[in-house]
């Protein structure tokens, strides 16, 4: 039959191709339904990622060209302009081309098998009583249905598919709005370092970023809870006094602008026939906006429980929660442990945040994390930085300064 396929996979971002090529090693037929023309444009995402998390999902090393370049470490401004600075024993993050990286997965997952069908549009689940058997799926300007024994959502933020199975959708006051652009003729740029801006003047409820792809190239974003991130990126560009020095003769050759989705994970993300992943299920870590990783740690188990729904004919909700079991017990901890971080820290005033950058430059907090290795489970390897009275101090700080509120 044309029109059917084992498991239907909603977009072909890295989240929906990692599922199709998980599952189309197992022997299922798979087809993939992306919107745009071209996997991975438009690009919506920094790409600055783990590199032990990539090599934990078996992604790493990547083919020439989609590894941009590789960090050590990271540079903190505070509001007033203190700085700290990390530097570790050898790389840990790196930043990639999204673009490439999004063909390559999906290329991964034709090899095994997988159908892609580029320019089609999900409109709506089609549905036999309670349980999801297919899509309406809208292409060339003509709607038709497609039929699956199983559908996986990995749609993005816009969770469109969410609200028509009556699923929750990712928290609405718990998305900051993103700017990026990607600059070349960047004048003193450190390379093997990622440098964040802390402050309400140029990213209220978050944080700003400069990350450089070589020695002339960078991105420069920063994401938002109040105003409009386009007229901030402008400011941090032309205003701040240590990005903008390094700006000033830079000019712009790409731009976009996106939603992140920083409320942890949904509170179900499965029904009958149904399992959503990535951003549609805000698997994303509310302290950096990071979701590569844990959004693909995620598609990989979405597959894993889609093969044994499939293997046994089941695909009731019952069975299917085991998916939100399985991602939960894998980073349930460590989103608390960001929930209340990220909480802390948006109480923080711009005078508490130089206070905190100030402190972690006086008691030489960056010799804490010279051999940090895991940056995914931050809850995990708070707990490990905890056992150093160096880090004790800071923690202590932090709490003091959350239960006594603003000044």
């Amino acid at each position: 039959m044309e029109n059917f396929s084992d498991v239907i996979v909603v977009g072909g971002g890295p989240c929906g191709s990692f599922s199709a090529l998980n599952l189309s090693k197992k022997g299922f037929n798979v087809t993939v339904f992306e919107e745009h023309d071209e996997i991975g444009v438009p690009c919506h995402c920094a790409g600055h990622v783990s590199i032990n998390g990539l090599k934990n999902l078996g992604l790493y090393p990547l083919p020439k060209g989609i590894v941009e370049n590789t960090f050590v470490g990271a540079k903190f401004y505070s509001p007033n302009g203190t700085v700290f600075t990390v530097r570790l024993a050898k790389p840990i993050t790196c930043v990639i081309n999204r673009t490439l990286f999004d063909k390559y997965v999906a290329e991964l997952a034709q090899k095994f098998g997988a159908h892609y069908s580029l320019g089609t549009r999900v409109k709506s689940p089609v549905f036999a009583g309670r349980l999801v058997k297919g899509v309406v799926i809208r292409r060339y300007d003509k709607s038709s249905e497609f039929f699956g024994r199983i559908t996986l959502d990995a749609e993005g933020i816009s969770a469109g598919l969410l609200k028509q199975v009556l699923l929750t959708p990712p928290k609405s006051d718990k998305i900051v709005k993103g700017a990026q652009v990607e600059v070349e003729n960047v004048k003193d740029l450190e390379t093997d370092i990622v440098e964040v801006i802390l402050g309400r003047n140029y990213a209220p409820g978050f944080y700003a970023w400069l990350i450089p792809k070589n020695e002339m190239e960078s991105k420069v974003g920063l994401a938002t809870k109040t105003g409009n991130p386009r007229i901030l990126l402008q400011r941090l560009i032309s205003k701040h006094p240590a990005v903008s020095v390094k700006l000033r003769t830079a000019k712009i050759i790409r731009e976009s602008y996106h939603p992140i989705t920083l409320g942890g994970p949904i509170p179900k993300a499965y029904t009958n026939g149904f399992l959503a992943v990535g951003d549609a299920a805000s698997q994303v870590k509310p302290t950096t906006g990071g979701g590569i990783i844990l959004g693909l740690n995620c598609a990989r188990i979405a597959a894993d429980v889609a093969a044994e729904a499939l293997d046994k004919n089941d695909f009731s909700a019952e069975f299917l929660g085991m998916y939100q079991r399985r991602f939960m017990k894998m980073f349930g901890f460590d989103m608390k442990i960001m929930l209340k971080i990220k909480e802390t820290l948006d109480g923080f005033s711009d005078k508490k945040l130089d206070n905190i950058i100030g402190l972690c430059e006086k008691i030489r907090l960056n010799e804490v994390f010279k051999n940090l290795k895991e940056v995914d489970f931050q809850g995990r390897t708070l707990l490990k930085l905890a056992q150093n009275p160096k880090a004790l101090t800071l923690l202590a700080f932090l709490f003091l300064n959350y239960l006594l509120g603003k000044p």
